[in-house]
């Protein structure tokens, strides 16, 4: 089983900026699609964002659009998550998933992390 491996998370103030990073293990992904979802406690697994590892299209929530950025590595086979402006609403853990198609739907994609923790501080 693939297992997508990601770093990043950690603690940041409100208004503060956070890196987070997704790495597939096998150049094998290059034609996937890259997304990032996130849950909080006591609410249901949310869309974040995602990309096309060939065409590079992304596609965010509307509640992220114009904060966070989504790119891809040098290696195609990363993506990253830069995520500023973040508030005390961003607090969750948040999943890298891999997929054939770029989709909003987390059942569209078959390989997952196992999580990092992002806490925003108010």
């Amino acid at each position: 089983q693939v297992q997508l491996g990601e770093s990043g998370g950690g603690l940041a103030q409100a208004g503060g900026s956070l890196r987070l990073s997704c790495a597939a293990p096998e150049r094998t992904f290059i034609n996937f699609a890259m997304a990032w979802f996130r849950q909080a406690p006591g609410k249901e697994r949310e869309f974040v964002a995602a990309i096309s590892l060939s065409s590079g299209g992304t596609h965010y929530a509307d509640s992220v659009k114009g904060r966070f950025t989504i790119s891809r590595g040098s290696a195609k086979n990363t993506v990253y998550l830069q995520m500023n402006s973040l508030n005390a609403e961003d607090t969750a853990v948040y999943y890298c998933a891999a997929g054939f198609g770029l989709s909003t739907n987390g059942g569209s994609y078959a390989y997952w992390g196992h999580g990092t923790q992002v806490t925003v501080s108010s």
